[in-house]
């Protein structure tokens, strides 16, 4: 299929990029540069996805409700998310337009879906810039010898968010080479943690991998194993970042989808390999069903490095938390920028103003600073409000995925035919019908209440968020008509014929 998907590699010229975003609606002059390379993009997405930062933070949790074979659905949750990469693919081979979902769904089907779309997005993107941040600070405190306090955390989490927003402000040149440092860091140490502990520290063989040691006894194995796989459900969002700097790239309609699959391998690979690494380090997989061993993780580094190298490979994990929100916040920003170009946001003049010095929207970047700092801040006042925002922001991701993917299906069958430089050729409709039935699994993966004798509201705080944000969404939309603000081209996907250079 691969063979079929992707076309004879050919050079593109800027002018033509700038033609074919014209074509689009959108002018190329006083815009941003085309600094970030194939392998920059690749990074972008890497470290948004960010395996170290996905196993680090539910190892312990996922790896107590399955057991050893939690390792599995990292496989499985992979290749639905393969799906959606494939889809989107097309769709940002035909629109290469800063923003992402937010432009291929207003394309795609309308001006209303579009601008839900787009806000169900952004606030699960500032949502998500705030829980790794927030993730982030004990390893900070860790790091520099704090006790691990509510305080520090908060303390060390704004730091990093601080540190992202003056990196991000640099422009897209600097955005290139950071992502890439942290791809090479976090990969390089995810290598490096692994080997280690497989050739020096490894206290089972593979079978573990098929042996669940009492998790889940006492219910259906399928719902605990369901509820492990949140840690893959987590983990592999992030692909869609390349596609969110779309204007940003040189030849973006035959480099992003490419670099969208790239992520979802290399990031893929590596977070199997450091789960897989950590689940035969684990010394007593029963002490950590039952709760006996809360922290498995830290237990392991610090048995296999001593202190000194655990305080190294924090520093390596934390490095991956700043490129993670470092890129977060590169997509919040594009995704803001796209939504107040087309002047559909309040505020709309001033978020979407251009540094023309930096080539970055340096207020749609301070948005996505000073949201999640204030969640992070408010966690001091209501801890409820910050589970409240955390928990929806998984949710949302898959909701603007699986409404662009939606969004694609409809124009299909409405006789839209991709034709931009990535294609998926026959296999178009049933890519898209599988990626839009794995996302509404997920979905409900996400939302099923597990734990009854929590309460109502615990049990459903993932899908109360996710009412809540739509709900507020729909009567903004309702009161102000923000999606009739702006002339940019809307549900226009099949009804022009795309311009032959993408061809």
């Amino acid at each position: 299929m691969s063979a079929e998907m992707t076309r004879p590699a050919e050079a593109s010229a800027p002018d033509e990029d700038a033609e074919h975003l014209a074509s689009l609606g959108y002018s190329y002059e006083k815009q941003f540069k085309r600094e970030m390379t194939f392998w920059g993009n690749v990074s972008l997405g890497f470290t948004y996805l960010s395996p170290v930062v996905g196993i680090y933070s539910l190892f312990a949790i996922s790896l107590g409700l399955a057991g050893p074979p939690m390792f599995w659905s990292l496989l499985i949750v992979g290749a639905g998310q393969l799906l959606v990469a494939l889809v989107f693919g097309e769709v940002v081979s035909n629109y290469p337009v800063a923003g992402g979902v937010y432009p291929w769904s207003r394309r795609l089907w309308g001006r209303k879906w579009g601008w839900m779309n787009g806000w169900i997005y952004l606030i699960a993107l500032l949502a998500t810039i705030a829980s790794v941040a927030y993730a982030s600070g004990p390893y900070l405190a860790a790091f520099l010898g704090l006790e691990g306090t509510v305080d520090s955390t908060i303390l060390s989490a704004l730091a990093v968010i601080a540190v992202a927003t003056v990196l991000n402000l640099m422009g897209t040149g600097v955005l290139n080479k950071v992502a890439m440092i942290g791809l090479i860091a976090e990969l390089g140490g995810a290598v490096v943690v692994g080997f280690w502990l497989l050739v020096s520290h490894r206290n089972h063989d593979l079978s573990v991998l098929f042996d669940t040691f009492g998790a889940g006894e006492g219910s259906d194995y399928f719902f605990a194993f369901a509820a492990a796989g949140l840690i893959g459900i987590f983990q592999y969002y992030g692909f869609e970042a390349c596609g969110d700097v779309a204007e940003e790239v040189p030849n973006p309609g035959r480099t992003i989808p490419k670099a969208m699959r790239m992520t979802i391998y290399i990031g893929g690979a590596a977070a199997m390999f450091v789960c897989l690494s950590l689940i035969l380090a684990v010394p007593d997989f029963a002490a950590v069903i039952s709760g006996a061993d809360a922290d498995p993780l830290t237990n392991v580094l610090m048995a296999a490095f001593g202190p000194v190298g655990f305080r190294v490979v924090i520093g390596v994990v934390l490095i991956s938390f700043i490129s993670c929100v470092l890129s977060l916040q590169a997509a919040a920003s594009r995704l803001t920028y796209s939504m107040a170009r087309d002047r559909i946001l309040p505020f709309s003049g001033v978020l979407g103003r251009f540094s023309e010095k930096r080539h970055v929207p340096p207020y749609a970047l301070l948005i996505a600073a000073l949201f999640p700092a204030l969640v992070v801040v408010g966690s001091k006042v209501s801890e409820d409000a910050l589970v409240a925002i955390i928990s929806f922001a998984a949710m949302g991701m898959y909701m603007g995925f699986q409404m662009v993917v939606l969004a694609s299906l409809r124009a299909r069958l409405k006789g839209w035919k991709p034709a931009g430089k990535f294609t998926l050729g026959a296999w178009g409709l049933p890519v898209t019908v599988l990626a839009l039935v794995w996302g509404v699994l997920g979905m409900a993966n996400m939302a099923w209440p597990r734990t009854p004798e929590a309460g109502w509201l615990s049990n459903h705080i993932v899908l109360i968020s996710s009412v809540a944000v739509v709900a507020i969404g729909a009567l903004y939309m309702a009161v102000r008509k923000p999606h009739l603000l702006g002339d940019a081209p809307a549900g226009d996907a099949g009804l022009a014929r795309e311009r032959a250079d993408v061809r």
